[in-house]
């Protein structure tokens, strides 16, 4: 990527609380983990401490995670904005990662980047115990780069 579209691309990545659905939603391309053929799949995606991750509702389990966890490079397609395929690799997060991701998204007052409303009510308990999370680690240095961890 050349130096503007790096820029227009961390642009599109510095998702905040006043970001639009439309903002933080991409398609992301797994591979199937029985068929091995490429998986497109809508979803959300959040920010919280400079951090990127793929998280859902507390449904039943989801092909997209299953998928990242058999293999866990897959692509982030950015619709909004800029138009992007950015490789990137899914990692698994520890429990108090996990804790503190999970409390980000269900109150937006707890410091995530993410818009307040986009999951009023939800109970910890079952997000916390049933809800797929990884984080989303970009090849591409210059946008690991561009957010650096908060703490």
């Amino acid at each position: 990527m050349d130096d503007a579209t790096v820029n227009a691309v961390t642009r599109a990545l510095a998702i905040g609380p006043r970001s639009s659905r439309a903002e933080r939603t991409i398609d992301i391309t797994t591979i199937g983990r029985r068929s091995g053929q490429p998986r497109r799949v809508e979803v959300w995606f959040h920010r919280v401490a400079g951090h990127w991750y793929l998280t859902g509702m507390p449904r039943p389990p989801r092909s997209w995670y299953a998928n990242v966890r058999a293999n866990p490079r897959f692509t982030v397609h950015l619709k909004h904005g800029v138009h992007a395929d950015l490789p990137a690799t899914a990692v698994p997060v520890d429990e108090r990662t996990r804790r503190r991701v999970i409390t980000a998204v269900l109150d937006p007052q707890a410091g995530a980047d993410v818009p307040a409303g986009v999951v009023r009510g939800q109970d910890f308990d079952d997000w916390f115990a049933n809800s797929p999370l990884v984080e989303i680690v970009f090849d591409d240095e210059r946008l690991r780069a561009a957010s650096p961890a908060q703490n």
